[in-house]
């Protein structure tokens, strides 16, 4: 156990956090370093589980009772860049202005880490008969890439909780379901001529574009057809593919010989995630046979780059009854945008969504979080341990 510690407000903790600029792209080591010593400063034991390089970890905690059964809160470390963005203020200092904490992080979501984090030195010096654990991962904002290793590390390790609270922005809202993503990077490598010999050669852009138009019909007939049952609670009601950046080609009269861009796919929970990436990857076939009719060595390379299963609302879910009391929540709703949930469902909890905070401030210039929400997530952890207790 550490060195006895002076015990933080939720306000000093989201403070602390946010001072650490875990940007997705760099190590959070230095915020893991600190919040291991913190939690051990008050009793509470953790656990690392390492990137395969070494540069990030995840953290794991478990205060009270050594028994499985309990309530894990689940966040995670790292923020998106602010680089390039003209902020008001300094988005490495949490700053109180017109009833808003503005801050990188503030909303999504070290505001909430901050409140789990308390609530879990609460849960220790209280005495929890039921137990409370922390869940804290890195690369979420690069496609939720570090929660799955994370949790896997977990089982054994600590005893398995029961229900997974994920507190994404939610504005303390009850979140039951969120629809699954999975992408594909795609090379198109083409083959170099003149353009005024464009029938002997082929272009990647031209052909990649045949691909792009395939996700432009493909979406033209989902919105076209009758959303299913469980659909139409979302916004879209259907899923989605998507193509937001694209380069390739070397000059306007040369046939281009390489094409990149990624196709991102948001899968309505239910629907068979692999089913949907083997249509894309059909698709990516027949433009590359035709490609090489022309040019063998032409190709149309497709590699995963994420995969995040939706959240499936559960019938009589633990979790969300466990949720809908401490908010008094007569229903539940769901989102579009995915997070860690439909991982920790995957891995047999119990989970759903709530946190404070909208996710429209995500991401943005001038992040913040309201003050109000920030009061609501801790008398949220107020009501969660009492119920513990």
């Amino acid at each position: 156990m550490g060195v006895a510690m002076e015990e933080m407000t939720p306000l000093q903790l989201m403070t602390r956090l946010v001072g650490f600029p875990t940007v997705s792209a760099g190590s959070n080591l230095d915020l893991v370093d600190w919040l291991e010593g913190y939690l051990a400063g008050h009793g509470v034991q953790s656990h690392r589980h390492w990137n395969e390089d070494g540069t990030k970890a995840a953290l794991f905690a478990h205060a009270g009772p050594w028994i499985a059964g309990g309530v894990l809160l689940s966040g995670h470390s790292d923020v998106v860049p602010v680089a390039g963005q003209v902020w008001a203020t300094d988005p490495w200092t949490v700053v109180e202005r017109d009833g808003r904490y503005y801050g990188r992080g503030t909303c999504d979501m070290k505001g909430y880490v901050a409140l789990a984090v308390w609530a879990l030195v609460q849960a220790q010096k209280r005495g929890v008969r039921r137990p409370l654990q922390l869940a804290l991962s890195y690369d979420e904002e690069l496609g939720c890439t570090g929660a799955p290793p994370m949790i896997a590390a977990m089982q054994g390790v600590v005893p398995k909780a029961s229900v997974a609270l994920i507190g994404e922005p939610s504005r303390m809202q009850l979140v039951n379901g969120h629809k699954g993503g999975a992408g594909f990077e795609v090379v198109v490598q083409g083959y170099e001529v003149h353009s005024s010999l464009l029938p002997y050669g082929v272009s990647a852009v031209m052909e990649g574009a045949r691909l792009i138009q395939w996700v432009n019909d493909r979406n033209a007939e989902i919105q076209a057809a009758v959303p299913g049952p469980a659909a139409v609670a979302f916004h879209p009601p259907f899923t989605t593919l998507h193509v937001g950046m694209i380069e390739g080609g070397t000059a306007q009269n040369i046939t281009a010989a390489q094409c990149r861009f990624a196709i991102e796919m948001r899968v309505v929970p239910g629907e068979d995630e692999e089913a949907w990436a083997a249509e894309v990857m059909a698709a990516a076939a027949r433009i590359e046979a035709g490609m090489q009719a022309v040019r063998p060595e032409a190709a149309i390379c497709l590699t995963r780059f994420f995969r995040v299963p939706g959240l499936q609302p559960e019938v009589g879910g633990t979790a969300e009854a466990l949720v809908a009391q401490l908010t008094g929540a007569n229903n539940a709703g769901v989102v579009s945008y995915g997070t860690e949930a439909g991982q920790f469902q995957e891995a047999g909890y119990s989970a759903v969504i709530c946190g404070p905070g909208d996710i429209a401030q995500a991401h943005q210039v001038d992040e913040y979080l309201e003050v109000s929400e920030f009061h609501a997530g801790q008398a949220f952890m107020l009501r969660l341990l009492e119920s513990l207790t």
